[in-house]
């Protein structure tokens, strides 16, 4: 019968050969390094000019738009600065390890000057729409410049799905999800407040959003900033430590060191790359339709602005979030805690992780680049025998929980420990069953832990819980008017109302559904977003210089 799985079996596939793939991340660089030469440099060129029109030192209040620069930028920061500074950064160094940092920066660095042009042209062809408000984004110069309508609409249409996808309904989860680990306040109770407050703000426009965005952006990344900053005081000896981790690994991979199994240079990269996307959406297109909102006479200045977005989200909040793991160590650490069984797997043999054979040969076994003819890691099918929790079995096998050797595993069943024999096929488990154990962490977990083992203890992982429900929160917010321009480009203004009472109701719902599938799906519609973006933006590189020059003949 056709069921979940196989739905989620033929989406890994499609995000395999989209998001999973390394041309995805050369293309992202690869457009990126090219604008950055074809330019001039401009993210180091403009950068000072950038934070004085950020900041009002160039006034542009009279022109045509909806917000200032200093609103609609905190608006697309809400956007950017989200579950991906949290969750985002620890999971990349949990898999692709401490190389995968350098491979952020570098994506923000040239992340930078992607921005700056995919939002001058989006500022330079907005419209009005029925309501007098801005609308900008790829959808315009795609079908207005290029006459590729039919690229426009998958552009748009990718967006919608992106909307809930990756804006919508993960924040919710991830906000109920943490909320419930650290306070002991059930999911639907923060679902349900922060769906009454999301509709509050997002019916009254992007007025009321960017508002809203510029008193929470600057609040969220200051207190989460602080926090961050105390941790690293306290492990400065250690910070030199990790900048040579993440130089000496950058092009060979990660060895393995503590519960880590290594990881080689192609998972660092893609890793690091796609994870900088995700942080930072340059190149995805989204964030050109916040700032094309922003009151100016000529496209430059607004794209100017928007350069500065990578550099605060990945190369400041995110880089706080990586050493603060990294110096803290705990990230090749292992801790007590409930293995979830999609992220176990029981293999055939006994493996240490002493060993640097043995090492290798797991490193190779879970690295998806190694390849099946270099995998010498056998999956377990067979029976065991458990007494009181245990596995008394002479049968030799390994259980990996979290990419790391699993210890001290206990096994239960509806809550007491199991005595039995135990089926596993393929290494996996009937799901009924509960395994504990020790194993590496990642995602929120490891960044509340990293935390936690400063001075600030348990008050260390709250605020992590808290800063991770204003980040969600504000990306949920941002989102909401990505998919209002998307819906008013595809359809009119007349659907926007019945969109932002869907999109409250699904924000809702995410504390009670599986969200796996729409991450999957969201994974495939993010690359369905950028490659039309990156595409247009290529297209359009002799009228990107052209508007570039004209901006400077008319500043002197």
């Amino acid at each position: 019968m056709f069921g979940i799985d196989q739905i989620k079996q033929i989406l890994d596939l499609i995000d395999g050969f989209l998001g999973g793939a390394l041309w995805f991340p050369f293309l992202l660089l690869g457009v990126g390094i090219f604008f950055t030469i074809y330019l001039g440099v401009p993210q180091v060129r403009f950068f000072g000019r950038a934070w004085r029109i950020f900041l009002g030192k160039e006034d542009s209040g009279t022109a045509p738009g909806d917000t200032s620069h200093f609103q609609a930028l905190s608006t697309a920061l809400s956007g950017t600065v989200g579950t991906g500074n949290v969750a985002g950064v620890a999971f990349a160094l949990f898999i692709g390890g401490p190389a995968a940092l350098l491979w952020m920066w570098v994506t923000a660095f040239l992340g930078m000057t992607t921005k700056f042009v995919e939002v001058t042209l989006a500022h330079k062809y907005r419209e009005q729409d029925e309501h007098g408000e801005m609308n900008g984004g790829a959808w315009y110069f795609l079908e207005k410049r290029l006459n590729m309508k039919w690229l426009a609409v998958i552009f748009a249409v990718a967006t919608v799905i992106c909307v809930f996808g990756t804006g919508n309904l993960p924040q919710s989860n991830s906000m109920a999800s943490g909320m419930e680990s650290s306070f002991g306040i059930p999911g639907w109770v923060t679902s349900g407040l922060m769906a009454l407050l999301l509709a509050l703000v997002i019916i009254g426009g992007i007025k009321r959003i960017a508002q809203v965005t510029s008193i929470l952006v600057p609040f969220m990344a200051f207190l989460y900033g602080i926090g961050a900053v105390v941790v690293l005081i306290q492990n400065y000896s250690t910070i030199p430590e990790a900048f040579g981790m993440i130089f000496a690994s950058a092009f060979s991979g990660s060895a393995a060191v503590g519960g880590f199994l290594g990881a080689g240079f192609a998972y660092a990269f893609t890793k690091g790359v796609g994870r900088g996307l995700f942080s930072n959406e340059a190149g995805q297109g989204s964030a050109p339709i916040a700032h094309a909102s922003a009151k100016a006479d000529h496209p430059i200045p607004e794209g100017l602005v928007s350069l500065l977005e990578p550099f605060i989200d990945t190369l400041c909040i995110c880089t706080l979030t990586g050493l603060v793991i990294l110096s803290t160590g705990v990230w090749m650490d292992k801790f007590d805690q409930s293995f979830v069984h999609g992220d176990m797997e029981i293999v055939a043999g006994v493996y240490n992780e002493s060993s640097a054979e043995d090492t290798m040969q797991l490193a190779e076994h879970l690295n998806e680049f190694s390849g099946p003819e270099n995998d010498e890691v056998d999956v377990f099918s067979g029976e065991l025998r458990v007494e009181n929790g245990n596995i008394v079995s002479t049968t030799p096998i390994t259980i990996l929980h979290s990419r790391s050797i699993a210890e001290d595993v206990q096994i239960n069943l509806a809550g007491e420990p199991f005595t039995g024999v135990l089926n596993v096929t393929d290494g996996a488990v009937d799901s009924d069953f509960e395994f504990t154990g020790k194993s590496l962490l990642h995602s929120v977990p490891l960044t509340q832990e990293a935390f936690r083992t400063s001075i600030l203890g348990d008050v260390g992982a709250d605020l992590v819980a808290i800063g991770l429900l204003l980040f969600a929160f504000s990306t949920a917010i941002a989102w909401s008017y990505y998919g209002d321009r998307a819906i008013t480009y595809l359809f009119g203004t007349k659907l926007v109302l019945p969109y932002r009472i869907i999109y409250c109701i699904v924000f809702f719902s995410a504390a009670f559904i599986d969200t796996s599938v729409v991450w999957k799906l969201a994974a495939i519609f993010i690359v369905l977003m950028a490659v039309p973006n990156l595409l247009g933006i290529t297209l359009l590189a002799k009228e990107m210089k052209a508007t570039l020059k004209d901006f400077g003949e008319k500043s002197e």
